[in-house]
């Protein structure tokens, strides 16, 4: 069961990936950024860095792997927004 779990984590992670990145390249892509929030994003970007904190203190790989690569994303989506 716990093997279950463990690989429930990983698809989360995979899940996540989902979310974050097609917004970059829409970012990216169009250059527009006029209907997102900054702050939402600057709450989001302290909300992961909280959780990547509790990862490492955790010990957990796969919550490790998930918040270094949200925080990644999104933080370059918040200096998109801060430029914009």
């Amino acid at each position: 069961m716990k093997k279950i779990g463990y690989w429930i984590g990983w698809v989360g992670v995979g899940f996540g990936l989902l979310v974050a990145p097609p917004q970059l390249y829409k970012i990216i892509s169009t250059g527009g950024t006029a209907d997102i929030s900054v702050w939402t994003y600057t709450f989001l970007c302290l909300a992961l860095f909280c959780y990547l904190c509790h990862a490492i203190y955790i010990r957990s790989k796969v919550f490790i792997t998930a918040q270094v690569v949200n925080l990644t994303v999104n933080i370059v989506i918040w200096v998109y927004l801060i430029m914009a």
